[in-house]
């Protein structure tokens, strides 16, 4: 994966010191911030729910005569299946995937484990191939905003459905909250032997080939919790340390 260097020190925003209580990755920078988007309302996605259940009014040890070996085999499956998408909180080391389709948008993945289902997971509006020649030409840092509105108590951070995207200082469009999906799964599985790196994916010729080949970049990242309303994601250098080359940050504002 080639490094990334930043172009100079003053590309960075001012959001680690005006919204995170901790020490910094990278030394202060000075930025202009851009006006914010008026508010607007928007409801929020609804992903698609399932429920898995049984109901026995036998015992255990008649249940267990009567179910067949395949049956058994089936259940297992389905647990087993349904345990793999379970999502749960994230801690201070994450996994952090990048996707899109080259004529595509960036879709953004937190994980504490690959197996696991994202805890994080959004489409931006950026498309892929401008994200790729930025993280090519320099540092890259990459604010998602969401408005603090009255009635929206309870709501955690990374639940938030829409964000104001800023990438280096730039506004890009929104980015949306996304449930994990089978197609979206299916990605995730083909990357999933790789920690660290980035590569792409030849299309699967059955219309989404259109789009071009899938790029992907995955990495390890130190998460960093200013308050209930900021978080920061830092991505780590394979040697454990916090670098410089992407940085995602969470805002409520």
């Amino acid at each position: 994966m080639r490094t990334i260097m930043a172009k100079n020190q003053h590309e960075s925003f001012s959001f680690s010191r005006r919204y995170f209580n901790f020490k910094k990755k990278v030394e202060d920078e000075e930025y202009d911030d851009e006006v914010y988007l008026n508010d607007f309302h928007s409801s929020s996605l609804r992903g698609e729910e399932e429920y898995f259940g049984m109901h026995s009014t036998a015992n255990a040890s008649t249940v267990s005569k009567k179910l067949s070996r395949s049956t058994v085999s089936k259940l297992r499956s389905a647990l087993t299946f349904g345990k793999s998408r379970t999502q749960i909180g994230l801690g201070s080391k994450v996994v952090g995937t990048l996707f899109g389709y080259r004529r595509g948008h960036v879709h953004f993945a937190f994980q504490e484990d690959p197996k696991l289902g994202p805890a994080f997971f959004v489409e931006m509006a950026t498309p892929t191939s401008h994200l790729v020649r930025e993280m090519a030409s320099g540092l890259v840092r990459i604010a998602l905003e969401s408005d603090k509105r009255t009635g929206k108590k309870g709501v955690k951070l990374l639940e938030e459905p829409i964000w104001r995207t800023y990438c280096n200082g730039r506004k890009c469009g929104y980015a949306m909250k996304r449930e994990c999906g089978p197609d979206e799964w299916k990605i995730l599985n083909s990357i999933g032997p790789v920690s660290m790196g980035a590569g792409v994916l030849p299309s699967d010729g059955d219309g989404i080939g259109l789009e071009g080949e899938l790029m992907y970049m995955r990495a390890k990242f130190e998460r960093v919790v200013g308050s209930k309303d900021s978080e920061a994601f830092y991505m780590m250098n394979p040697d454990g340390h916090g670098g410089p080359e992407l940085s995602l940050y969470l805002l409520r504002v």
